[in-house]
């Protein structure tokens, strides 16, 4: 089947679901315990060992195909008006974010402030900007407005196109 980037993801979180909640219905009946007076069949859990490992590693694999699908898919296209990859944009909105959060602070400095010594200290020192504040500021607003172009074009890629995965 076709699948877009958003409904591989969905897919694969659903995947993973079934898989956590057969592990933890066999976490729950593949033991249990009687008091000596009852009798043991009554409170048997219903359980197959041989079936429940095959449904969890028929699961495994369905989720490592769609893994895999995702990552081939990721390293394989590029998302329109950048010249990069999924895989790529998926490292680069991180630093955007993290440069981001960087200027954020140097984009809204004084150019020179006054700082106290120390608590006894009766002088006054100055902190000075090293760098343009203007520049800074430019670069914040230019660096946010990257990021959300490169989050919107991603986010085209992510519902539009699709990836052939077989599971």
């Amino acid at each position: 089947m076709k699948y877009t980037s958003a409904e591989a993801a969905k897919l694969l979180k659903a995947l993973n679901e079934q898989h956590d909640m057969l592990d933890s219905k066999e976490d729950q009946s593949s033991t249990f315990i009687a008091a000596l007076s009852e009798d043991i069949e009554s409170v048997r859990p219903e359980y197959d060992y041989e079936a429940t490992r095959q449904q969890l590693e028929e699961i495994e694999r369905k989720i490592r195909t769609v893994k895999h699908a995702i990552n081939v898919f990721n390293t394989t296209h590029k998302v329109p008006g950048f010249d990069m990859t999924i895989d790529e944009v998926l490292v680069y909105m991180p630093q955007l974010s993290e440069r981001k959060r960087k200027l954020y602070p140097m984009a809204g400095a004084l150019p020179k402030t006054r700082q106290r010594g120390g608590t006894q200290s009766n002088i006054i020192d100055y902190r000075y900007t090293n760098y343009d504040v203007k520049k800074a500021e430019a670069d914040l607003t230019a660096t946010g407005d990257l990021l959300a172009r490169l989050q919107n074009a991603l986010d085209i890629v992510n519902t539009t196109e699709k990836m052939e995965i077989e599971i």
